[in-house]
């Protein structure tokens, strides 16, 4: 006999067609379940954004006034600029970048990087947190290697986790290690 929904849960009645209802399945299984099956959790980053452009706009902005205002030296703040030259051309490129989590598999790309891992073949995923509260992501396999997803491809970090214990998978946290 299964347990009564918890307020506000759906039953499986309320949220399997027939033909994919699971017997004495209820409740929150039953829930998560329909979820995993039907949503797949997607994410996309262009390169080309207004967090890009107005960073570049305000690095050029700043280094300017420093030459016409308070006289900078002009190979200090050409030195500045020549920092700037990977957001530039990652703002002329506008590469695409992102990541898919279905009930089959986790797959993402970046630039022209793509990889699919199959659900069944990750144990887990390791997130790590930075010093620079940067979040990374790892995929460890089954068979024990580890497959580091790339920076730019992934979501927030709170929103991906939350998809991944839907989907079954098992997390783990760790904070600010050294190595």
């Amino acid at each position: 006999r299964a347990d009564p929904p918890h307020p506000g849960e759906l039953t499986e009645a309320q949220t399997l067609p027939d033909h994919r209802r699971r017997p004495g399945a209820a409740g929150r299984h039953a829930r998560q379940s329909w979820w995993a099956v039907t949503t797949p959790f997607e994410f996309r980053r262009q390169g080309r954004s207004r967090r890009a452009l107005l960073a570049l706009a305000v690095t050029y902005g700043l280094i300017l006034v420093a030459l016409l205002v308070f006289d900078a030296a002009w190979w200090l703040m050409a030195l500045l600029g020549l920092c700037t030259l990977p957001a530039l051309w990652d703002v002329w490129r506008n590469p695409a970048a992102g990541l898919r989590l279905t009930g089959e598999a986790l797959s993402w790309h970046s630039g022209r990087r793509r990889a699919e891992v199959p659900l069944s073949e990750i144990d887990h995923m390791r997130l790590d947190t930075r010093w620079d509260f940067s979040v990374r992501a790892t995929a460890l396999l089954t068979n024990g290697k580890r497959l580091r997803l790339p920076y730019e491809a992934l979501p927030p970090h709170r929103s991906f986790e939350a998809a991944l214990h839907a989907q079954g998978i098992r997390v783990e946290r760790h904070h600010f290690n050294v190595f």
